[in-house]
């Protein structure tokens, strides 16, 4: 599945999380896959734990996260080192 078919997978809705991305319109956000993924989740033990998503759900948010950090990807790591 190509990048622009997986981010369409990312919605906004203003009613959940206040506007932030979340996971084809679920009150699943890229921001907490991302976090279960940080702290060393599996994808698969993601899925299991919430069924309604999909493989390409858990890409999705990968391929979000490429396309925020491909256009501010200096200025996040100068925040992520100044907040150590």
């Amino acid at each position: 599945m190509t990048d622009q078919r997986l981010l369409a997978r990312i919605t906004y809705d203003p009613d959940i999380f206040g506007g932030k991305p979340i996971i084809r319109g679920m009150r699943i956000s890229v921001e907490s896959i991302l976090s279960l993924l940080a702290q060393g989740e599996s994808a698969e033990a993601i899925i299991d734990d919430h069924p309604e998503l999909e493989p390409d759900d858990i890409r999705a948010c990968l391929a979000y996260a490429h396309a925020v950090i491909a256009h501010d990807s200096l200025d996040a790591v100068r925040r992520t080192r100044q907040a150590t």
